[in-house]
């Protein structure tokens, strides 16, 4: 038995506080080079049991959320209609692996252009009825056809066809290979809902196949949940029933969190983590992840379709500073490309965007210019500290004959009436899995996210190609040159790659908390638990 067992054991027969076991264990992850937050993961829960309500602070809901998956912007609706209300073919496991959900199986044939999903046996929608092929089909179907404007159009872009084979069977042809498929269909969008008889899905009704059951649903303001006792999942979920409150200002979701009207709030700000602190009965929980805060260029329009002014503008940022101020030192700096260094194919481009106020200069010179006027719309909502970086980006791009005019926008319908819109915004990326499905997702020419409306020839070609590529060297080389051409040519000014920051209640139980997406992969209200 080794020495964190030893101690996890008497922890559990109750023959030392918890307050003992978490010192020691903290020892010990230190002892082994491990930091606090790889610590988070390992500190223990008690066993899993069933019973509870839990109140969720949220920071993102807006007026304009619906139960439509081909919207769903932020983690408000994500986790509840995707993590709680419905299930995909595949999710992401807390390691960060892809399994089988409502498929039992899946496997590639014919170089990776088929893929066989065999659904579960038994599985029904909330209302009784048991779930079909035709279910997935039309499911897949509502994001696909030029007419559609969901976020996960983009990734189907490769499908040629969805098949039924057998009883139970569903067989997607690809237009090429693709090795990360299976990812791909993990994603929060293609969540399978009830096909209706004339074709489409009946998305109004928010019925799923989820591990809770929709009571209420207040747009922008809470959504209520039941545990659903016919769920597929052996003993999940959990908890009895659930509530997200939306609250957006983080201060007022922190106080909330503090004096204990919710149990769990998202987005705690760095600046706001000292009062959680003071709290014995509460926790701070840092999960590493793929998000990265950005302001995004539209590179369609003036003054941002001119390279050098994209590029004055990256020069213009001073990113340590901003890192070392609003995020108080907690990320890595970024430099211009949404790959994390944690993926698969990461390749630092050259060079790195630092702060460099006669490069900018030089580039407005290029572009023709002296000074430059923009303006830079942000909100709370946004990400976590937005006001406070484009504040000091004000302050920096300055000396380079640079003016950013701050537009504070309103927190509620940001993601609808903001992003995608305004030439210059403020975006909180969540990262994907795999490149593929990150750069399908976000900088592909025709992805429906593709906030920087940038298309780029080379780019697009490779992302072909490097789908379908068998050869790991030459797909490496393929990734690392496209992340080039984004640092060189695109539109996006990372900031930050950061932490999910967490505040918890002691009372609410979990095991090992993913970090692909928000909120336990967006499962957390069918993992937690009731201590």
């Amino acid at each position: 038995m080794s020495e964190f067992s030893y101690w996890a054991e008497r922890f559990k027969k109750g023959q030392i506080s918890r307050r003992e076991f978490l010192g020691r264990s903290a020892a010990l992850a230190a002892a082994v080079g491990l930091g606090p937050t790889s610590f988070a993961n390992f500190a223990l829960a008690d066993e899993p049991k069933k019973g509870g309500s839990a109140r969720f602070g949220m920071s993102d809901a807006s007026q304009n959320d619906t139960l439509d998956p081909g919207t769903w912007p932020a983690s408000f609706a994500q986790a509840a209609f995707n993590g709680s209300l419905c299930n995909n073919l595949t999710e992401i496991a807390a390691d960060g692996s892809i399994v089988g959900d409502l498929a039992e199986s899946f496997e590639p044939s014919e170089g990776a252009t088929k893929w066989l999903f065999k659904l579960r046996k038994g599985i029904t929608f909330h209302d009784g009825k048991s779930l079909t092929v035709e279910d997935v089909q039309e499911s897949f179907r509502h994001h696909m056809g030029e007419k559609s404007t969901s976020g996960a159009k983009s990734i189907l872009s490769q499908v040629a066809s969805i098949d039924k084979d057998g009883d139970g069977n569903v067989v997607f042809t690809l237009k090429s290979g693709s090795a990360d498929f299976p990812y791909l269909v993990a994603d929060y969008h293609l969540s399978i809902m009830q096909a209706k008889p004339e074709g489409g899905i009946d998305w109004q009704k928010g019925i799923g196949t989820g591990s809770f059951k929709l009571e209420d649903f207040d747009p922008g303001a809470s959504i209520k949940m039941t545990r659903n006792p016919n769920y597929h999942k052996e003993n999940k979920p959990y908890l009895d029933e659930f509530e997200f409150i939306s609250i957006t200002d983080p201060t007022a979701r922190t106080n909330a969190f503090v004096t204990g009207e919710v149990d769990y709030m998202n987005d705690l700000e760095v600046k706001n983590m000292s009062l959680v602190q003071r709290n014995a009965g509460l926790e701070i929980v840092r999960v590493p992840s793929l998000r990265h805060f950005t302001f995004d260029m539209d590179t369609s329009v003036a003054p941002f379709d001119n390279v050098d002014v994209r590029l004055a503008m990256k020069y213009a940022l001073d990113r340590d500073d901003i890192l070392r101020k609003v995020f108080l030192g907690e990320g890595k700096k970024g430099n211009d490309t949404p790959v994390a260094p944690a993926m698969p194919f990461y390749k630092d481009p050259t060079p790195q965007f630092d702060y460099n106020i006669e490069k900018a200069k030089e580039h407005l010179k290029k572009a023709g210019l002296t000074s430059l006027d923009v303006d830079l719309s942000v909100a709370e909502a946004a990400f976590p500290g937005c006001i406070d970086a484009a504040v000091l980006y004000k302050e920096q791009a300055a000396k380079a004959g640079i003016n950013i005019n701050i537009v504070r926008e309103a927190d509620d319908g940001y993601w609808e009436n903001v992003w995608l819109k305004k030439p210059f915004s403020g975006v909180d990326w969540y990262g994907r899995a795999t490149c593929d499905w990150l750069f399908s997702t976000v900088l592909a020419a025709d992805a429906p996210w593709n906030s920087t409306h940038w298309k780029n020839p080379r780019f697009n070609e490779l992302l072909i190609a490097a789908r379908a590529e068998t050869d790991q060297a030459k797909r490496a080389a393929q990734y690392g040159e496209m992340q080039q051409i984004v640092h060189d040519d695109g539109g996006m000014i990372t900031l930050a790659f950061v932490n999910w920051n967490y505040g918890l209640s002691k009372k609410l139980g979990h095991g090992t908390i993913g970090g692909i997406f928000p909120c336990d992969n967006l499962r957390m209200t069918e993992r937690w638990w009731m201590v």
